[in-house]
Protein backbone atom coordinates (compact mmCIF):
# COMPACT_ATOMS: atom_id res chain seq x y z
CA UNK A 1 0.00 0.00 0.00
CA UNK A 2 1.22 3.63 -1.28
CA UNK A 3 1.08 6.35 1.46
CA UNK A 4 1.05 10.16 0.67
CA UNK A 5 4.35 11.42 2.08
CA UNK A 6 2.86 14.33 2.74
CA UNK A 7 3.70 16.85 5.85
CA UNK A 8 2.21 17.73 8.87
CA UNK A 9 4.09 21.20 8.96
CA UNK A 10 3.04 24.05 7.40
CA UNK A 11 4.52 24.94 4.00
CA UNK A 12 7.86 26.72 4.78
CA UNK A 13 7.97 25.06 8.19
CA UNK A 14 10.70 23.26 9.10
CA UNK A 15 11.43 21.42 12.60
CA UNK A 16 13.85 23.91 13.97
CA UNK A 17 11.67 26.48 13.76
CA UNK A 18 8.88 25.10 15.35
CA UNK A 19 11.01 24.02 18.07
CA UNK A 20 12.15 27.64 18.51
CA UNK A 21 8.58 28.49 18.77
CA UNK A 22 8.17 25.69 21.46
CA UNK A 23 11.21 26.54 23.17
CA UNK A 24 9.85 30.14 23.58
CA UNK A 25 6.54 29.08 24.51
CA UNK A 26 7.92 27.05 27.17
CA UNK A 27 10.50 30.67 28.35
CA UNK A 28 6.89 32.60 28.27
CA UNK A 29 5.03 30.30 30.54
CA UNK A 30 8.02 29.91 33.09
CA UNK A 31 8.23 33.70 33.46
CA UNK A 32 4.21 33.99 33.39
CA UNK A 33 4.33 31.23 36.31
CA UNK A 34 6.52 33.12 38.60
CA UNK A 35 4.66 36.03 38.79
CA UNK A 36 1.74 34.48 39.12
CA UNK A 37 3.50 32.92 41.84
CA UNK A 38 5.18 35.68 43.37
CA UNK A 39 4.06 38.70 42.03
CA UNK A 40 0.95 39.05 44.71
CA UNK A 41 3.71 38.90 47.62
CA UNK A 42 6.04 42.44 46.08
CA UNK A 43 4.72 45.51 47.26
CA UNK A 44 5.94 49.12 46.45
CA UNK A 45 7.60 50.71 49.72
CA UNK A 46 6.20 54.29 50.70
CA UNK A 47 6.24 55.18 46.61
CA UNK A 48 10.54 54.78 46.75
CA UNK A 49 11.13 51.52 46.70
CA UNK A 50 9.72 47.99 46.30
CA UNK A 51 9.90 45.18 48.64
CA UNK A 52 8.04 41.85 49.76
CA UNK A 53 5.94 40.22 51.98
CA UNK A 54 7.94 36.75 53.33
CA UNK A 55 4.89 35.96 55.79
CA UNK A 56 1.33 35.86 56.06
CA UNK A 57 1.02 37.91 59.13
CA UNK A 58 2.66 41.12 57.34
CA UNK A 59 6.50 40.77 57.92
CA UNK A 60 8.16 42.18 54.61
CA UNK A 61 11.75 42.56 53.15
CA UNK A 62 13.28 45.66 51.30
CA UNK A 63 16.71 47.40 51.18
CA UNK A 64 18.18 49.47 53.91
CA UNK A 65 18.50 52.29 51.91
CA UNK A 66 15.21 51.87 51.15
CA UNK A 67 14.24 52.05 54.84
CA UNK A 68 16.32 54.93 55.44
CA UNK A 69 14.45 56.89 52.96
CA UNK A 70 11.28 57.81 54.37
CA UNK A 71 10.27 58.14 58.21
CA UNK A 72 6.82 56.50 57.10
CA UNK A 73 5.94 53.07 56.24
CA UNK A 74 3.16 52.17 53.58
CA UNK A 75 2.86 49.29 51.74
CA UNK A 76 0.91 48.73 48.07
CA UNK A 77 -0.53 45.65 47.21
CA UNK A 78 -0.71 44.81 43.93
CA UNK A 79 -4.03 44.95 43.94
CA UNK A 80 -4.20 48.79 44.88
CA UNK A 81 -4.55 47.81 48.66
CA UNK A 82 -2.29 50.06 51.22
CA UNK A 83 -1.34 48.66 54.67
CA UNK A 84 0.50 50.60 57.29
CA UNK A 85 3.60 49.59 58.31
CA UNK A 86 6.61 50.03 60.86
CA UNK A 87 10.50 49.51 61.15
CA UNK A 88 11.16 45.90 62.57
CA UNK A 89 15.37 46.71 62.46
CA UNK A 90 17.89 47.32 59.18
CA UNK A 91 21.10 46.36 58.23
CA UNK A 92 23.00 48.55 56.80
CA UNK A 93 25.94 46.38 56.34
CA UNK A 94 23.83 43.99 53.84
CA UNK A 95 21.49 46.83 52.97
CA UNK A 96 18.62 44.65 54.00
CA UNK A 97 15.42 45.93 56.42
CA UNK A 98 12.28 44.53 57.91
CA UNK A 99 8.97 46.20 58.33
CA UNK A 100 5.90 44.84 59.94
CA UNK A 101 2.46 45.43 58.19
CA UNK A 102 -0.73 44.95 59.86
CA UNK A 103 -2.67 41.73 58.50
CA UNK A 104 -3.18 38.00 58.27
CA UNK A 105 -3.33 35.63 55.63
CA UNK A 106 -1.63 38.09 53.25
CA UNK A 107 -0.19 36.93 49.68
CA UNK A 108 3.85 36.25 50.80
CA UNK A 109 7.08 34.97 49.05
CA UNK A 110 9.60 31.95 49.40
CA UNK A 111 13.06 32.84 50.26
CA UNK A 112 14.82 30.32 48.42
CA UNK A 113 18.95 28.54 48.69
CA UNK A 114 21.02 31.28 46.44
CA UNK A 115 23.72 28.71 46.85
CA UNK A 116 21.96 27.01 43.92
CA UNK A 117 22.25 29.03 41.65
CA UNK A 118 24.41 28.96 38.57
CA UNK A 119 25.67 31.41 35.85
CA UNK A 120 23.59 31.46 33.09
CA UNK A 121 20.21 30.36 34.92
CA UNK A 122 16.94 32.51 34.15
CA UNK A 123 15.90 35.24 36.98
CA UNK A 124 12.96 37.17 36.88
CA UNK A 125 12.86 40.53 38.37
CA UNK A 126 9.42 42.43 39.84
CA UNK A 127 9.58 45.76 41.17
CA UNK A 128 8.42 49.05 41.50
CA UNK A 129 10.79 51.29 39.00
CA UNK A 130 9.64 55.05 38.82
CA UNK A 131 6.47 54.11 40.79
CA UNK A 132 5.18 51.72 37.65
CA UNK A 133 3.77 49.12 39.57
CA UNK A 134 4.71 45.16 39.43
CA UNK A 135 7.08 45.62 36.01
CA UNK A 136 8.43 42.50 35.42
CA UNK A 137 12.05 42.30 33.79
CA UNK A 138 13.77 38.95 32.60
CA UNK A 139 17.57 38.00 32.49
CA UNK A 140 19.78 35.89 33.15
CA UNK A 141 22.07 35.18 36.43
CA UNK A 142 25.46 37.32 34.69
CA UNK A 143 27.82 36.39 37.66
CA UNK A 144 27.98 35.22 40.91
CA UNK A 145 30.02 36.22 43.83
CA UNK A 146 30.50 39.36 43.30
CA UNK A 147 32.03 42.37 46.07
CA UNK A 148 30.36 45.45 46.05
CA UNK A 149 30.58 48.01 49.24
CA UNK A 150 27.32 48.92 51.14
CA UNK A 151 26.57 52.13 52.28
CA UNK A 152 28.41 51.68 55.34
CA UNK A 153 31.17 51.22 54.07
CA UNK A 154 31.32 47.38 54.38
CA UNK A 155 31.94 44.60 51.80
CA UNK A 156 28.95 42.64 51.01
CA UNK A 157 30.03 39.36 49.65
CA UNK A 158 28.34 36.64 47.43
CA UNK A 159 26.64 39.51 45.37
CA UNK A 160 24.43 38.10 42.54
CA UNK A 161 25.37 39.97 39.38
CA UNK A 162 22.48 40.00 36.64
CA UNK A 163 21.12 41.70 33.38
CA UNK A 164 17.64 41.58 34.34
CA UNK A 165 16.94 45.76 33.81
CA UNK A 166 16.50 47.06 37.08
CA UNK A 167 15.93 51.05 37.28
CA UNK A 168 15.07 53.51 40.36
CA UNK A 169 12.71 51.85 42.29
CA UNK A 170 13.31 48.54 42.08
CA UNK A 171 15.01 48.51 44.97
CA UNK A 172 14.23 45.87 47.74
CA UNK A 173 12.28 43.71 45.11
CA UNK A 174 12.70 40.17 44.15
CA UNK A 175 15.10 38.48 42.20
CA UNK A 176 12.96 34.85 41.24
CA UNK A 177 14.13 31.74 39.70
CA UNK A 178 11.80 29.95 37.71
CA UNK A 179 10.79 27.56 40.59
CA UNK A 180 9.07 30.31 41.79
CA UNK A 181 11.71 30.96 44.85
CA UNK A 182 13.65 34.28 45.73
CA UNK A 183 17.26 33.99 44.99
CA UNK A 184 17.83 37.70 45.80
CA UNK A 185 17.10 40.88 46.64
CA UNK A 186 17.97 43.61 44.09
CA UNK A 187 19.57 46.55 45.70
CA UNK A 188 21.91 48.34 43.30
CA UNK A 189 22.61 49.14 39.50
CA UNK A 190 25.96 50.69 37.85
CA UNK A 191 24.71 54.27 36.54
CA UNK A 192 25.45 54.92 32.97
CA UNK A 193 26.19 51.14 32.55
CA UNK A 194 23.20 48.27 30.74
CA UNK A 195 22.88 45.48 31.76
CA UNK A 196 25.07 45.43 35.09
CA UNK A 197 22.86 44.46 38.48
CA UNK A 198 23.63 43.63 41.46
CA UNK A 199 21.24 41.60 43.95
CA UNK A 200 22.14 40.50 47.73
CA UNK A 201 21.64 36.80 48.11
CA UNK A 202 18.47 34.90 49.19
CA UNK A 203 21.07 32.40 52.04
CA UNK A 204 22.13 36.66 53.44
CA UNK A 205 18.86 37.30 53.45
CA UNK A 206 17.39 34.38 55.41
CA UNK A 207 20.14 34.74 58.46
CA UNK A 208 19.32 38.78 58.45
CA UNK A 209 16.11 38.50 58.46
CA UNK A 210 15.90 36.22 61.41
CA UNK A 211 17.91 38.00 63.53
CA UNK A 212 16.02 41.82 62.83
CA UNK A 213 12.59 39.85 63.73
CA UNK A 214 14.48 38.21 67.07
CA UNK A 215 16.87 41.63 67.78
CA UNK A 216 15.76 44.32 65.83
CA UNK A 217 18.99 44.86 64.81
CA UNK A 218 22.21 42.48 63.82
CA UNK A 219 25.26 42.30 65.95
CA UNK A 220 28.22 41.22 64.35
CA UNK A 221 32.02 40.10 64.87
CA UNK A 222 34.30 41.87 63.35
CA UNK A 223 38.19 40.44 61.64
CA UNK A 224 39.22 43.25 59.22
CA UNK A 225 39.42 41.11 56.44
CA UNK A 226 37.81 40.76 52.81
CA UNK A 227 37.56 37.18 51.63
CA UNK A 228 36.60 35.03 48.66
CA UNK A 229 36.05 31.66 48.51
CA UNK A 230 39.24 29.92 47.19
CA UNK A 231 39.84 25.99 46.33
CA UNK A 232 42.43 24.22 47.48
CA UNK A 233 45.02 21.95 45.93
CA UNK A 234 44.02 18.40 46.38
CA UNK A 235 47.29 17.38 47.50
CA UNK A 236 47.57 20.08 50.21
CA UNK A 237 44.23 18.70 51.56
CA UNK A 238 45.41 14.94 51.69
CA UNK A 239 48.74 15.98 53.27
CA UNK A 240 46.56 17.85 56.40
CA UNK A 241 43.97 15.46 55.96
CA UNK A 242 41.86 18.05 55.20
CA UNK A 243 37.84 17.49 55.32
CA UNK A 244 37.53 20.19 52.68
CA UNK A 245 38.20 21.10 49.36
CA UNK A 246 37.87 25.04 49.52
CA UNK A 247 38.65 27.69 52.08
CA UNK A 248 38.31 31.90 52.18
CA UNK A 249 41.14 33.44 50.74
CA UNK A 250 42.31 36.68 52.41
CA UNK A 251 41.95 39.53 49.55
CA UNK A 252 42.21 42.22 51.80
CA UNK A 253 43.20 43.03 55.71
CA UNK A 254 42.19 46.20 57.48
CA UNK A 255 45.32 47.52 58.58
CA UNK A 256 44.33 47.73 62.15
CA UNK A 257 42.21 45.23 62.30
CA UNK A 258 41.60 41.70 64.30
CA UNK A 259 43.57 39.49 62.01
CA UNK A 260 45.88 42.18 60.78
CA UNK A 261 47.10 42.25 64.79
CA UNK A 262 47.00 38.29 64.80
CA UNK A 263 49.22 37.76 62.40
CA UNK A 264 47.50 36.87 59.38
CA UNK A 265 48.35 37.93 55.72
CA UNK A 266 46.92 38.28 52.79
CA UNK A 267 46.81 35.38 50.20
CA UNK A 268 46.55 33.61 53.72
CA UNK A 269 44.05 30.96 53.46
CA UNK A 270 41.75 30.60 55.80
CA UNK A 271 40.76 26.96 56.76
CA UNK A 272 38.70 27.04 60.25
CA UNK A 273 37.90 29.53 63.34
CA UNK A 274 37.30 28.03 66.79
CA UNK A 275 36.99 24.47 64.83
CA UNK A 276 34.41 25.62 62.65
CA UNK A 277 34.89 25.16 58.54
CA UNK A 278 35.69 28.06 56.50
CA UNK A 279 34.49 26.30 53.24
CA UNK A 280 33.99 29.93 52.17
CA UNK A 281 32.77 33.24 52.53
CA UNK A 282 29.31 32.07 53.62
CA UNK A 283 30.55 30.06 56.68
CA UNK A 284 32.66 32.92 57.21
CA UNK A 285 29.82 35.42 57.39
CA UNK A 286 27.29 33.04 59.39
CA UNK A 287 30.33 32.85 62.15
CA UNK A 288 30.60 36.62 62.52
CA UNK A 289 27.03 36.69 63.18
CA UNK A 290 27.18 33.83 65.37
CA UNK A 291 30.93 34.06 67.11
CA UNK A 292 30.51 36.74 70.34
CA UNK A 293 32.40 39.80 70.36
CA UNK A 294 35.42 39.77 72.26
CA UNK A 295 35.80 36.17 72.47
CA UNK A 296 39.26 34.49 70.87
CA UNK A 297 39.36 32.20 67.95
CA UNK A 298 41.91 30.31 66.96
CA UNK A 299 42.31 29.94 63.31
CA UNK A 300 43.65 27.66 60.89
CA UNK A 301 45.70 29.05 57.80
CA UNK A 302 47.39 28.01 54.88
CA UNK A 303 49.94 29.99 54.01
CA UNK A 304 51.35 28.55 50.66
CA UNK A 305 51.62 24.96 51.57
CA UNK A 306 52.36 25.80 55.20
CA UNK A 307 49.29 25.35 57.86
CA UNK A 308 49.92 27.74 60.53
CA UNK A 309 47.63 28.57 63.85
CA UNK A 310 46.58 32.16 64.86
CA UNK A 311 44.48 33.21 67.71
CA UNK A 312 42.51 36.03 66.86
CA UNK A 313 39.88 38.58 68.83
CA UNK A 314 37.06 40.03 67.16
CA UNK A 315 35.71 43.21 67.58
CA UNK A 316 32.28 44.56 67.10
CA UNK A 317 31.68 45.49 63.51
CA UNK A 318 30.56 49.11 63.88
CA UNK A 319 27.49 50.38 61.94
Amino acid sequence: MIMPCLSSLPLGTSHAMLSDVDLLDAYSRAVISVVDTVGPAVVGVSGVGTGMLITPDGYALTNSHVASAVKAYELTLRDGTTLKAELVGKDPHTDLAVLRATGTGLPHARLGDSGQLRVGQLVVAIGHPFGFQSTVTTGVVSALGRTMRAQSGRTIENIIQTDAALNPGNSGGPLVDTRGQVVGINTAIIAMAQGICFAVPSNTAQRVVSLLIRDGRVIRSYLGITGETWPIHRRVTRYYHLEQESGVRVAHLDPNGPAQQAGLKKEDVLISLANHQMKGVDDLQHFLTDWPVGIPAEAQVLRGTELVKRTIIPTELKS
